[in-house]
């Protein structure tokens, strides 16, 4: 697997060893948080949004209404900073100083690009179909014009772009060792609720069962690191 190349936007400064450059790991960290982060200048104005965010190769993207202010400024071939953390586990220690988090957090930098093809539109949202609920876009009725027409689907290439993961216990001070008092990690993890069915869904309508697909991406583990 390719390497993270290290940038003047890329290089972690601090906590240097918790920097991981596999590339394989920058691709999980988006699949599994669903939500980036979007942060961007606007009229003198820092801004930071969450979007739903999917991945296919190395290309990550978003969509949003024509309207949005963010959307039209992205159009815009402007620098922007995308990111997704996911929490692994509070870190409890000795000392009140030395608490932390497990996490594996992901920036990408770059600039978006709008998808005009649309066949390339249509392949793009059902990868989005697929990454959510796959085998679903074959059952549900496709974008209209009038839908696609309102809509903005925008792509940026995850070339530039750094990690950083933390994992293990506590990192206590030697003196503090021997303190009578609990230490080691709260692991936090997510899981999926029941299919809960709307009042226009037929009562003979079978359930489906999508839990599988996010239980595997959520069972993909964090690199092991040195350090903390």
């Amino acid at each position: 697997m390719e390497k993270l190349a290290v940038t003047a936007k890329t290089r972690i400064r601090r906590g240097p060893n918790r920097a991981v450059f596999d590339r394989e790991m920058l691709y999980q960290i988006f699949d599994q948080a669903h939500i980036a982060h979007i942060g961007f200048s606007m009229d003198e104005q820092s801004f930071v949004i969450p979007m739903l965010c999917w991945r296919q190769g190395n290309t990550l993207y978003i969509h949003g209404s024509n309207g949005s202010r963010m959307i039209k400024a992205l159009t815009e071939t402007q620098n922007c900073c995308v990111t997704a953390t996911l929490l692994d586990g509070m870190v409890l220690a000795k000392s009140a100083f030395s608490h932390s988090t497990n996490y594996r957090s992901a920036c990408v930098f770059g600039q978006f690009r709008q998808l005009v093809d649309p066949n390339e539109i249509n392949q793009v949202l059902e990868i989005f179909m697929q990454h959510i609920a796959p085998g679903r876009w074959q059952e549900v009725r496709p974008p209209n014009q009038k839908e696609l027409k309102a809509t903005t689907i925008l792509a940026i290439e995850m070339d530039e772009a750094s990690v950083k993961v933390r994992s293990g216990g506590p990192a206590d001070d030697e003196a503090d060792l021997d303190f009578p008092v609990w230490s080691g990690e709260l692991v936090i993890e997510q899981t999926t609720g029941k299919m809960v069915a709307d009042a226009h869904t037929p009562s003979a309508t079978k359930t489906p069962d999508y839990s599988q697909a996010w239980q595997h991406n959520w069972e993909l583990l964090p690199t092991k690191i040195h350090g903390h």
